[in-house]
């Protein structure tokens, strides 16, 4: 354990730290959007289902340039300005009464989020050994998962299906965060990068869009990620309008259940994921997820939720274990932030997600789950096939390059 804590150093810990908490802040309120924002604001499902996808929109469009920016302009900057202006947002979500309110108010979150995480992921690589990145990058998804264990039922308990107040403690818990980084970040040396080693915008896009195995991985994560999306999008108002009786507490526990899963499963799963390979983990995942979810086009008990919500997190474990080894694995070191920011475009997924849910929701209502889920599990499915073909473009070029090696070496 005293390994572990030097490893990861200060800095480190005060990123996995603040991150867990963060996370709860935003669990105590973020899955309860859609709920609030149908059954207290009256919104249709598909417009609860708009204003859920507008945040990963934002994103979608705004993460690259964040990791760009913290490439080029030092990630403390990036960090401390992101994580200040999140708690102003937060504070913004608890003040807001009107629908076009939530909207902007949502999109300025995608937009926090896809300068922060790009910059604290690329930070996290560069304080850490090669050999510690893959336990730093699962111990912040450890993190996030413990904070989301007590997140959402602090908002059952404290009403955040009908009321605002809980986005206003999360804007004191970004505060808090900011003020620790601010003291950690002091003494964080950046690692010197001369004018010759800066690459512009339009550069760095153009390189990301020729590397073809991080382009086809990034299609079919948005893919894979339409299934994942429905976990805070369709599935609580689903269960606000199911036959389940208590639907949003039913959901709530759920939601708990499935963040203490991930962290007591987490370490086998990475064990093997590491056998596996990151990509072919990555692929198992989406399949876990895409039957997952065809189950509960069937489930009609709590037991029969309880297996599918394990079944929906060994899939979630499996995909995102292993996404940040994996960019971390493939990116120019130069361009680290660039490329875990560029790996921001999976948002699309999240865009997609909610609309196609919340549509499909509308259509069918929640009397239909077999449809409804049915669809939803083949969108996702088609991300399969398209991790299996990256996998064989991989090793293609592994063997390739071993060839090149031996040629040299002759």
């Amino acid at each position: 354990m005293s390994r572990i804590f030097r490893e990861v150093g200060p800095i480190g810990w005060n990123i996995i730290i603040g991150t867990m908490f963060g996370r709860m802040a935003i669990s105590m309120s973020m899955p309860f959007l859609a709920i609030y924002l149908t059954k207290t604001l009256h919104a249709s499902p598909a417009e609860a289902g708009a204003i859920v996808a507008v945040s990963a929109l934002a994103g979608v469009f705004s993460s690259f340039i964040g990791g760009y920016l913290s490439d080029r302009f030092g990630r403390r900057n990036i960090l401390l300005i992101s994580v200040f202006l999140w708690a102003a947002v937060f504070a913004g979500f608890g003040a807001a009464h009107s629908v076009i309110a939530f909207f902007i108010m949502n999109s300025l979150n995608g937009l926090c989020k896809s300068l922060f995480e790009p910059s604290s992921r690329a930070l996290l690589s560069d304080i850490t050994e090669p050999k510690n990145r893959l336990m730093i990058f699962n111990l912040r998804y450890t993190a996030i998962n413990v904070g989301v264990t007590f997140g959402p039922i602090l908002g059952l308990k404290l009403g955040s299906s009908h009321s605002t107040a809980t986005f206003f403690a999360a804007s004191g818990i970004y505060i808090l965060y900011g003020i620790s980084l601010a003291i950690s970040l002091k003494h964080y040396v950046p690692k010197r990068r001369t004018s010759e080693n800066r690459v512009a915008l339009n550069e760095a896009l153009s390189l990301i869009r020729k590397d073809k195995i991080f382009t086809l991985t990034l299609l079919a994560m948005i893919l894979s990620i339409i299934g994942f999306s429905q976990f805070n999008s369709t599935l609580p108002q689903y269960f606000s309008e199911s036959s389940f009786e208590n639907g949003v507490a039913v959901f709530s526990y759920l939601l708990a259940l499935n963040a203490v899963a991930v962290v007591l499963i987490q370490y086998p799963l990475v064990q093997l994921g590491k056998k596996l390979s990151p990509l072919v983990s990555i692929m198992a995942g989406n399949f876990v997820i895409c039957l997952s979810l065809i189950g509960f086009g069937f489930a009609h008990n709590i037991a029969s939720l309880i297996v599918l919500i394990l079944l929906f997190t060994v899939g979630e474990v499996l995909m995102f274990s292993m996404t940040d080894i994996f960019i971390d694995e493939i990116a120019d070191p130069s361009l680290k932030g660039t490329y875990f920011g560029a790996m921001g475009f999976n948002g699309l997924g999240n865009v997609l997600g909610p609309l196609l849910g919340g549509y499909l929701l509308q259509s069918f209502g929640a009397g239909k789950p077999m449809y409804l889920f049915g669809t939803l599990s083949a969108a996702a499915f088609i991300g399969v096939p398209l991790f299996f073909y990256v996998h064989m473009l991989l090793k293609r070029k592994k063997a390739h390059n071993l060839g090149d090696k031996k040629l040299h070496v002759l």
